[in-house]
């Protein structure tokens, strides 16, 4: 059942923004979705001190960041010193720095972290493992201290994100690992898409869930990795789907909270498993009454409220003191 609130959002929300249009050029979802999400984005915390800045990939292109800093809150809560790396959900077709900044800026002001929102390119323009290998190298640089932005010495890294974020932020965590670089002290996953099929039963039983179908699950899936058969499009490599890992040790403390009625709400629960099968340090919360894309009911809904505090909590833990 949903949460009241929830459902008086899913009103809201369905009628801004009713499907996510596949007639529509990538383009112009892009501009709907900037535009549903502006009217769901209140007013910024004050004092909130933003920065914007673009990083130099080694591949010759662009990479938009976006500074979040709350320096009163974090003189008020205390000696913490940290970074969060966010990476946006949108499906890898949809988002933007502007599209999440609700998130990001809450984040900031509510642990008193610095948060670095990552733009990185998106599908079908650009098909896996772009978005992936954004993201890689602004962790590396983040952790080797590269970035533009003037970062506290010897604050800790964590990486989060929504959806196709989640994705993206369990990946990097994975790929770091292998490669030896352990640095990352936390990894927060909400409402995350953690393989090319969601697990079941959620797969079944919330096909048709409000905000987020199957149907929709598989449309995004295919724009970025390539639709099974494809001539111009293969899968990325096995570091990009986080369930298709052969290994789940370790990873750095992992939070991944799941939506009830949601079609990808297991693929939180299955990586927590798999985690702590191999007897790393894992989470999971189910936001009971609550569906994908609802943390932009925080102004309303409790449910998303808790679900935001624990959130913050998990970030705050497992940073700098």
């Amino acid at each position: 059942m949903l949460e009241p609130e929830i459902a008086a959002f899913i009103e809201r929300a369905s009628a801004l923004y009713p499907s996510h249009h596949a007639a529509m050029t990538p383009r112009e979802q892009r501009e709907l979705y900037d535009r549903y999400a502006a009217v769901l984005t209140p007013p910024l915390p004050s004092d909130l001190i933003t920065q914007d800045a673009s990083f130099h990939s080694g591949t010759g292109h662009a990479i938009p960041l976006r500074l979040y800093r709350h320096p009163a809150k974090a003189r008020e809560n205390g000696p913490i010193r940290g970074t969060v790396l966010y990476f946006h959900g949108g499906g890898f077709v949809l988002g933007s720095l502007n599209s999440h900044q609700m998130v990001t800026a809450r984040l900031a002001a509510d642990t008193g972290l610095d948060v670095i929102a990552v733009d990185y390119r998106l599908a079908p323009e650009h098909r896996a493992p772009a978005a992936h290998d954004d993201c890689l190298e602004i962790t590396r640089a983040a952790l080797n201290r590269q970035l533009p932005f003037d970062l506290p010495e010897h604050a800790s890294l964590q990486l989060a994100g929504d959806s196709a974020g989640g994705t993206l932020a369990a990946s990097v965590a994975l790929q770091l690992r292998d490669d030896g670089m352990s640095a990352v002290r936390g990894i927060a996953l909400v409402y995350p898409m953690l393989g090319t099929e969601p697990q079941l039963p959620a797969r079944d039983t919330e096909s048709d869930a409000p905000m987020l179908t199957l149907a929709d699950v598989r449309q995004f899936r295919d724009a970025y990795w390539g639709k099974s058969g494809e001539g111009d499009a293969t899968p990325g490599p096995a570091w990009t789907i986080p369930l298709a890992a052969t290994r789940f040790d370790g990873l750095p403390p992992t939070l991944a909270v799941g939506a009830e009625h949601d079609p990808l709400r297991d693929d939180a629960r299955v990586f927590v498993e798999r985690i702590r099968a191999a007897g790393g340090d894992a989470r999971l919360l189910i936001g009971t009454g609550l569906v994908h894309g609802c943390w932009r009911a925080l102004e309303t809904s409790p449910a998303v409220q808790a679900m935001h505090r624990a959130v913050c909590g998990f970030l705050r833990e497992h940073a700098s003191h």
